[in-house]
Parts: C-alpha cells; structure tokens; sequence
C-alpha cells in the first residue's frame, strides 16, 4: 500500500540557521505498538503497511524534510545558550483535512547535532507516559501536543538498567518555543529574530500584529492552558522555558503527573527540590516564562525603553487574566456558569478542606456530579457548613450537574497506573497500556469497568516523584 503524507515543510523553508538537516537512526527491529488511527485520519496521512519502519525512524516518507531544531532556554531558572532537538527529528509539516498546519516528530530518535552527548534515544517507559497522558489530555479538552504512533526500536537502551528503547510519535501545531526566541535574541541575530517573529505570527496568530501583538496572543493562550492544568490537578514538572510552547500547547511530558490527594505545594519532578514547579507555583511561572519572551521581543521594537515599560505592564495584567480564567474553570467544577469575586472564597474554602485532610482532588470534585463530597472530606462538620453554602449558590443555576458532568472527570491517568503499565510493557505484555489508553479517551464517563483505574493509589502504590528526561 502506498504512503500519503501531505507535507508543505514552511520551517524548513527558514533556512540552517534555525535547524540542523537530520536523519532519524534507523531502528533495527521496529515494531508498531500503538498507531492512532483516529488522529491518522484527522492529519490525512496514510502510512500503509509501512507505519511501523515509518515511525521507527527506517523509513522516510516522501515529502518529509527531517530537521532538528535549534533553541536555548532556561532550565530550573538558570539559562543554557543552546539546547536544541537531542533526541527528536522533525520530519516535517502536513497540512491536515481541516487546513491547519501540524508538524510530525519522531522523539527518541537517535543522536542530533544538539544531543550534548546524550544517545538521542528513548526508552519504553517515557515513550508510553507520553502516549497515553497527551491523549489523554487531548479527550479532557487540554490543549496539547498529540501522540500518532509509538514504537519499539528492537534495541536495548542503557539508562539506569538496560532497557528497551522506544519511539514516540509527536504531532504538534509547531514545536516553536519560548526558547527558539531566547536563542536568536541572545546572539543578537537580529534578522533572524524578526524572521522568526513573522513566521510565528503568520503560522499561530495571523489576526496579531508585530511583536506586541505576538506577546499578547502567547500570553492569552497560557493564560487559558494552566488553569486548565489546574483544574484536573495536572502538575507539568518541568516548566523551562524550552518546554514553553508559543502555539499554547501542553509540550513535553516528562516528570508529570495528575494528583491524588491534593497538595497545593506538590511537585513531581525528582530534581525540582525547592518546589519552583509546585502545581500553585503554575501560573507564576507561565508570567516568568512569558517575561522571558517580552525580553527576546524587545530588540525588535522601535524604542526599547517604551517596550519595557509596554511589556511589564502587560506582565501585570496577565496575572489578573490568569486569576479571571482560574476562576471560570474551577467555578464551572462547582456548577457555577458565572463566577463572581466571592465565588473565589468558596473555591478555595473547599480547596482548603481537601488540603487539611488529604482528599483525592479528582474523586472529590468527581463526587459533586452526584450531590455531595462528604466521604472524600475528613471533616465532615466543616464541610456541610460549605455544602450548605454551595447548594445556596447553585440553587438558581440552569443546570448545574450538566456543567459539572463536563469539566470533572472520573478517570486521570494516575501515576501508578502508568508506572503498573510501564512494568508491564518492559516484561512484554501491553494490555494494560491499551486498557488505560483505551477508558482514558471517554474521562467524563462513569462505568463499573474502569473503576479499579478510577482508584487512588494504596500506600505502598504511590509514586512520589517521576524522572527528567527519556
């Protein structure tokens, strides 16, 4: 059967200083674990018979033009100069059935000129975590990247054991970072820096204007992703600012998580040991890494000092945008269609008894869709007195449970069910990525069959922490 991919490779088109023309290794064995049929279809490709050497890295399609992109960024706050694709290859851009421009990247293929002395490669384990949580993400309405294929090598990868290595598929709006801005701005290449710009605004935001208007269309579009994060308990873990995508998608998922019991000072990255990516800490990181783009921007204003002084303000204000749209998200979990000032305390007020008593953030919110969380709270005197004045507040909703039905799910990828897959899979046997990727693509429905996925995880089964890095 004949492969069809509809490439029309724009960045590729912006010349070397922006990329490294890259192949992708071949991979000796490759065997298709998982192919997702319906995205294939949402792209318009066909990959054939041939999916498995195609997203195994031993096959190219026609059309592909594979690169590995250049970017810097800060990393836990401190700035590298140049960090770049060290274990992925883009193999280019198609246009899908509905005209929007999706790039195809194979992550966790091999060496580029940006590896830093790292294999390039990918294990198993990352590689299905990415797959099930990005889709995942995708069917609870998140912006993100997507998962298309993922693939066993047929090799062996060392990390802290000898493990078997893995590729994974990834199809995002574009892999355009904060960080490719950073790069360009601190090398003072100015030329590029505005050719970068231009493209951005016409690939991502052609209704915006110059690099204000770049800037602002960023900042709203992570003004709408984290507080979406927060409302399903989604901790990203590594929020540098080469994970920080212009197009506002969730990128990169590496040491994340969804939360059982609710901490709002949780962390989940096994390097983040003074709480910088803290699920609170979210939406001041967004305006820090938003900051840092406003840097990268004002070389190409006309007046420097009156650019500073534009940027900080509107720095300012998006922390009020994100307050606003925090508000909207977590007000709808309470079934409140409009949230007024004091519907922060009750949020919070509820957000407070969760904390004190360790409450599973997604079954207690879950709980609300029938009447009452009562058996997620410790106590239970303090939480009728808020139950009495939810009810009050919600009396003259329109329909309260419909709203809450669509924005509290029933079932998160939870972290033990993921590492319980990822042992799994090491040992050969991948129904149990199959049957989590499977219950997590309907989130909002309630069925005795996924109820042992639905469950929080028992003491011995917690995971505290995940791993940087494939």
């Amino acid at each position: 059967m004949k492969t069809n991919f509809p490439f029309d490779n724009s960045f590729a088109q912006l010349g070397s200083g922006f990329f490294s023309h890259q192949m992708p290794e071949p991979s000796p064995k490759p065997e298709l674990i998982a192919y997702n049929d319906s995205l294939s279809t949402e792209l318009g490709i066909d990959a054939g018979d041939d999916r498995a050497a195609i997203f195994g890295g031993a096959m190219i399609p026609d059309g592909a033009e594979p690169l590995a992109q250049l970017y810097a960024g800060h990393q836990f706050g401190n700035y590298n100069p140049q960090l770049g694709d060290g274990r992925a290859v883009l193999l280019g851009e198609v246009v899908d059935i509905k005209g929007n421009r999706r790039d195809i990247q194979l992550k966790g293929s091999g060496r580029t000129p940006y590896s830093r002395g790292g294999d390039g490669k990918a294990w198993l384990g990352p590689v299905l975590r990415e797959y099930v949580v990005s889709e995942a993400m995708h069917a609870l309405g998140i912006p993100t990247t997507r998962a298309l294929a993922a693939v066993s090598t047929g090799e062996e990868i060392y990390r802290e054991a000898m493990l078997p290595g893995a590729i994974v598929t990834r199809v995002a709006a574009s892999h355009i970072r904060v960080g490719t801005f950073q790069v360009f701005a601190a090398r003072q290449q100015i030329d590029e820096l505005q050719e970068l710009c231009d493209y951005t605004l016409a690939r991502h935001y052609p209704h915006a204007n110059g690099p204000e208007g770049l800037l602002q269309a960023a900042m709203d579009a992570q003004a709408k992703l984290i507080p979406a994060w927060m409302g399903v308990g989604f901790i990203h873990g590594v929020m540098n600012t080469d994970n920080c995508q212009i197009a506002g998608e969730t990128i990169d998922y590496g040491p994340c998580a969804f939360m059982d019991a609710f901490a709002s000072d949780r962390v989940f990255s096994s390097i983040d040991r003074m709480g910088r990516y803290s699920y609170a800490n979210q939406p001041d990181i967004a305006i820090w890494n938003m900051a840092q783009l406003a840097t990268s921007l004002v070389p190409l204003m006309p007046d420097a000092e009156s650019a500073v002084e534009r940027f900080t303000t509107m720095l300012h204000e998006m922390k009020d945008h994100l307050r606003v749209e925090w508000l909207a998200v977590f007000a709808e979990k309470l079934g409140i269609s409009q949230p007024d000032i004091e519907d922060g305390t009750l949020i919070a007020d509820l957000l407070d008894l969760m904390e004190t008593g360790g409450s599973d953030f997604t079954n207690t919110f879950a709980a609300l869709n029938h009447g009452s969380a009562i058996d997620e709270i410790t106590d239970r005197v303090a939480y009728n007195a808020w139950h009495n004045r939810w009810s009050a507040r919600i009396k003259d909703e329109e329909n309260p449970k419909a709203l809450m039905a669509r924005r509290n799910p029933v079932i998160i990828p939870r972290n033990h069910r993921i590492e319980q897959m990822i042992t799994a899979a090491v040992e050969g046997d991948f129904a149990p990525f199959h049957r989590l990727n499977a219950a997590l693509q309907t989130p909002f429905e309630d069925r005795e069959d996924i109820d042992d996925l639905k469950r929080p995880p028992s003491t011995e089964e917690i995971v505290p922490a995940t791993f940087c890095g494939t």
